[in-house]
């Protein structure tokens, strides 16, 4: 190994500390999850689903669906490694890559992974923005794995806003954290080569979703 892919000394550590943070943490947290009667369908029928939910709320999602060996995918910016490393400890399984669409090595990945039966989360304004706004490798993904993609909205009564790009939410302890599972929406292979229309309705959808999860946390920083 060159001095150059070594691992920092204080990268297992930094990997310890983030887990353990979030398990400690996500477990004063009060969840309400509502799903639709779609999804509620398509989950008794056995059916693997893309689910997509904004890129500010990892954190209660990734608490919420722990230990459930979900393809994830994860950029591969400086910050990737560690991520990468606290999400398998969370009982993830993650892909690396951008959520830009066609031929990127992330996007493979999770092709890979769906292959295998897992189910796929990705944030679709991820890793950098625009803030709450749906790119196309969403659509793009969702034609290529014949898999619905299936909005996630989510609210906390109480939670630190980071000043970053995506307003990254962290709920506060005991926080009450609504999750709100939108109707699953199906893409076909031609709306995956020509995803506009595809990517503006769901981009829609998630919003409503996510307005509704936020006003019935009665959200408020």
């Amino acid at each position: 190994m060159s001095r150059r892919d070594a691992v920092p000394w204080w990268l297992p550590l930094a990997v310890f500390m983030g887990g353990l943070a979030v398990r400690v943490l996500g477990a004063t947290w009060r969840y309400t999850v509502s799903e639709s009667a779609g999804y509620r369908a398509s989950k008794a029928q056995g059916t693997r689903h893309v689910y997509a939910f904004w890129h500010s709320v990892i954190l209660p999602m990734a608490y919420l669906r722990r230990d459930e060996g979900i393809a994830v995918l994860v950029s591969r910016h400086r910050d990737g490694e560690m991520i990468t490393r606290v999400i398998e400890g969370l009982g993830y399984v993650a892909a690396r890559g951008s959520s830009t669409r066609g031929g990127d090595a992330g996007v493979r990945g999770l092709l890979q992974w769906a292959a295998r039966e897992h189910d796929l989360a990705i944030t679709p304004d991820g890793p950098r923005g625009p803030r709450e706004q749906a790119k196309e490798g969403i659509v793009y993904l969702a034609a290529r794995t014949s898999r619905p993609i299936l909005p996630i909205g989510v609210g906390a009564s109480h939670a630190w806003v980071l000043r970053s790009w995506d307003g990254f939410r962290i709920p506060k302890p005991f926080a009450r954290v609504h999750v709100v599972y939108g109707e699953p929406m199906r893409v076909t292979a031609g709306e995956g080569d020509a995803p506009e229309a595809a990517r503006a309705a769901f981009d829609r959808t998630l919003h409503d979703v996510t307005q509704a999860a936020r006003e019935r946390a009665g959200e408020r920083t």
